[in-house]
């Protein structure tokens, strides 16, 4: 095999990696957004039993600090799944320019949800498992978002 056609070869696997990651990233936004979803939905229906007995996401989703400028919190966090969801995709399909995006969104994300998890351990001193899995997405795709190199 001459060296460019091998070169060759190896962007297409690359590209092909990159996109089963972009992928990754779609599927595991969907989780997002549906967690999300369910307790934006929860809190403007005012449903307090969505964590069953667990008395610390009770309290958790029970804080002045589950609503910001008066719209659950948990709403921004499902628009801000709906992006990544959205840019994933269109990344899959070769727009590279949504990468930016995708590093906006997920920084975002990954500093919200260092804050909460700050606001859940050292002053509330309770946690909320949907709050917690919404942070182990983030780091998730934070993570896949570092393995995608830049194109040059």
């Amino acid at each position: 095999m001459s060296g460019a056609n091998k070169s060759s070869e190896q962007r297409g696997n690359r590209s092909r990696g990159w996109v089963a990651v972009y992928w990754i990233m779609a599927v595991v936004a969907l989780v997002g957004l549906a967690d999300a979803t369910f307790l934006t939905v929860a809190h403007l229906t005012g449903d307090d039993a969505v964590c069953g007995s667990l008395a610390g996401c009770s309290t958790v989703l029970g804080s002045s600090y589950a609503t910001t400028l008066g719209l659950p919190t948990a709403a921004f966090g499902a628009v801000a799944y709906f992006t990544v969801f959205s840019a994933a995709i269109l990344a899959v399909f070769g727009h590279d320019w949504v990468r930016a995006i995708l590093i906006a969104v997920i920084v975002l994300m990954f500093g919200a949800s260092l804050y909460f998890l700050s606001l859940q351990a050292f002053v509330l001193h309770a946690f909320c498992p949907f709050c917690l899995l919404s942070a182990a997405l983030t780091f998730f795709l934070t993570g896949l978002l570092l393995v995608i190199p830049s194109r040059r």
